[in-house]
C-alpha cells in the first residue's frame, strides 16, 4: 500500500499530513466555536489533547490518504484541513474540510476540495467519494455543489442527521 502523506497542490495551498510540531494551529482550529459549530464533532480540549490527536491520527498508515493539513504557500501558515477519510461504518470515502474563519469566502474549500476529489479519482482510482454535510451548514453545502457534487438522499452518521452528497469518477455512470 502507498502512503500519500502529501496530498495535492493548488495554486495557493499545499496539503500535507498534519505533524506534532501544528498542534498549536490544529488545537486552534479544533477548539474554534465558529469552526465547530457545523461538525458534529465536540472541541479539543488543550494544545495536548491536539498533539495526541495528530500523533495516534492511524488513516495514513492504515489506508495511505487521509486529511491534510492545508498550508498557505504565500505564508507557511496551517489555514485548516482538507482531504480524504476512509468511513469504515459506511464502506465509503469522505471528503472533509475545516478552516480558520478568516479564510472564508476565499474559495479556498472550493479549491483544495476539488483537489482532494481529483486525487481520489486520479491517483487513488476511487470510483465514488462522498460528502457527509450537517443541513444547516449552508456554506459547506455550497461548496460541495461548487465541486460538481450531487445530493444523493440523507443518512445518520455518529449519531447526526447528515446530508449525502456524491462524486462519481469521470466516466462512472454520469
Amino acid at each position: 500500500m502507498q502512503c500519500y502523506r502529501t496530498g495535492p497542490e493548488t495554486e495557493r495551498v499545499a496539503h500535507r499530513a498534519f505533524t506534532v510540531d501544528d498542534c498549536e494551529a490544529f488545537y486552534r482550529l479544533n477548539s474554534h466555536p465558529e469552526v465547530m459549530r457545523y461538525t458534529g464533532e465536540p472541541a479539543i480540549g488543550s494544545v495536548e489533547e491536539a498533539r495526541d490527536a495528530i500523533a495516534r491520527y492511524p488513516d495514513f498508515d492504515t489506508v495511505g490518504y487521509g486529511r491534510w493539513a492545508c498550508v498557505l504557500k504565500e505564508t507557511g501558515a496551517v489555514i485548516g484541513f482538507c482531504g480524504l477519510k476512509y468511513l469504515p461504518e459506511l464502506d465509503e470515502v469522505d471528503v472533509g474540510f475545516r478552516f480558520f474563519p478568516e479564510y472564508w469566502g476565499k474559495g479556498i474549500g472550493t479549491e483544495t476540495c476539488a483537489a482532494s476529489l481529483s486525487f481520489g479519482f486520479e491517483v487513488l482510482g476511487l470510483e465514488r467519494i462522498l460528502g457527509l454535510v450537517l443541513p444547516e451548514n449552508g456554506a459547506s453545502i455550497r461548496v460541495l455543489e461548487k465541486c460538481g457534487m450531487r445530493r444523493n438522499g440523507e443518512v445518520v452518521f455518529e449519531g447526526d442527521r447528515a446530508l449525502r452528497y456524491d462524486a462519481l469518477r469521470p466516466g462512472c455512470g454520469d
